[in-house]
């Protein structure tokens, strides 16, 4: 039987990858400041910025929903779409080295969660009708009932799943920083990681040039027109 060959010291030093392209931090962290603000818009009343603010989620929304399939290699959604047997493995404790690249199967489910919750809350929120003064800018084409379930939804339940997915996420991040010592915080303001081998040795970087971030800036532009659009059709 032939042994297995020994690492290098070049092989077995950690390296410093590019995973986090800037299109998708500044994205998280724009999402982070702008549904902050909506909460206390919303709590303190202030509805005009409510409004506004929503618009923006909308765009980032819609941006990242683009830049999920031609953004930076980790920043793809087919990067973190993990199987339910791959799930499984890493709660196991059994990692596949992909998983302490971007983000691990279960901060992916958050990522997923998260996004698809805001979806909603921002959909229910264009359809919303308190019959009093804050009406969404696509009430108009759903019935009365429709856009009455839409507001209880965006006013009630939604606002307070939202609130329990950010205090999760932000306890997530505690544990993995204290418990498991894997900063997530550094690299999501950076974009770079230190990775140990075997991690260090199937991470492709992310590309991050001038001519993606462009691009990143034309489609952001796109879904900012589109977002701006649908709120002139507030009545």
């Amino acid at each position: 039987m032939t042994p297995s060959p020994t690492p290098t010291m070049d092989e077995a030093r950690p390296v410093r990858t590019r995973i986090w392209d800037l299109p998708t931090r500044v994205f998280h962290w724009l999402l982070a400041l702008a549904v902050s603000g909506l909460l206390a818009t919303g709590f303190l009343g202030a509805m005009e910025w409510h409004f506004r603010l929503g618009y923006l989620v909308l765009a980032l929304l819609l941006f990242r929903l683009g830049w999920g399939f031609v953004g930076g290699r980790w920043s793809r959604f087919a990067a973190f779409v993990y199987r339910p047997r791959s799930i499984l493995a890493y709660l196991r404790g059994d990692a596949h080295p992909d998983h302490l690249i971007g983000h691990n199967p279960l901060g992916a489910l958050s990522v997923f969660a998260m996004l698809g919750l805001l979806a909603l809350q921002v959909g229910t929120g264009l359809l919303a009708d308190d019959e009093i003064s804050n009406v969404g800018p696509l009430s108009h084409l759903v019935s009365g009932a429709v856009a009455s379930l839409a507001t209880g939804w965006h006013a009630e339940r939604g606002k307070w799943l939202v609130i329990a997915l950010l205090v999760l996420h932000l306890l997530a991040v505690l544990y993995y920083a204290l418990v498991r010592r894997h900063r997530l915080v550094g690299p999501m303001i950076s974009g770079d990681k230190t990775l140990a081998p075997p991690a260090a040795t199937v991470a492709k970087p992310s590309r991050d040039d001038a001519a993606s971030r462009l691009f990143a800036l034309v489609l952001f532009a796109a879904c900012l027109a589109f977002a701006l659009w649908i709120g002139s059709l507030r009545s």
